[in-house]
């Protein structure tokens, strides 16, 4: 099941971030994230916080800053599940286009992110840290 955040998913949240990326978010940023009127989270319930999703709404377009599915709870569809809901939420405000970075040796989001109809329209250059690592720009232009 897929609800929107609220305070008491933090910990969840915290603890997906600290299985999932190098570079985790620590609890005051989720927090003072969770607070942005512009920024909605949402999060994936199996038997408990599975994964979650945050993207961010201006205007016509949306920018997909996390997604992260707990690696026991990969492989069941659940990340379809989340990009779902967020494409759900971004036709509902009128959004024509939806942008992302990823990182550029992670294939299986790429992959997932290809699927959905987004292309790679670009590279930033040791954009991330911890490791050192490229990002691919992506952008779905027909949600």
């Amino acid at each position: 099941m897929v609800h929107v955040m609220t305070p008491a998913d933090i910990s969840g949240v915290l603890e997906i971030e600290k299985q999932c990326f190098s570079d985790p978010w620590s609890y005051e940023m989720i927090e003072n994230g969770l607070k942005s009127s512009l920024d909605t989270w949402l999060v994936l319930w199996e038997e408990g916080p599975a994964g979650y999703c945050v993207f961010r709404i201006v205007a016509d377009e949306c920018e997909l800053l996390r997604i992260a599915v707990r690696p026991e709870y990969r492989g069941r569809g659940l990340s379809k599940k989340l990009m779902d809901q967020m494409v759900f939420y971004s036709r509902k405000n009128g959004v024509k286009s939806i942008f992302l970075e990823v990182r550029e040796s992670n294939d299986r989001a790429r992959n997932l992110y290809k699927s959905y109809g987004f292309t790679e329209e670009g590279v930033r250059k040791h954009y991330y840290l911890n490791p050192c690592e490229n990002a691919v720009l992506m952008v779905c232009r027909d949600i």
